[in-house]
């Protein structure tokens, strides 16, 4: 039972996402502000990967934007 509650816990923690559809941010390579089209967790990475508006062929990891 203890074993449950553990992983609910570390999912319900990993899954917080920065930024929210619609959001202006910022490409840290680049300097570009860009808008947040949608997100999406990837489980075995354990991180969010995000889709922007400018460039929706491409997607970027948390650590690669900022906010603005």
């Amino acid at each position: 039972m203890n074993n449950i509650l553990l992983r609910i816990r570390e999912r319900t923690k990993l899954k917080n996402n920065l930024f929210a559809a619609g959001e202006s941010v910022t490409i840290k390579a680049t300097d570009e502000t860009v808008t947040v089209m949608r997100c999406k967790f990837i489980k075995n990475m354990k991180r969010y990967s995000y889709i922007v508006k400018e460039n929706p062929s491409t997607f970027y990891f948390e650590e690669e934007l900022v906010k603005k």
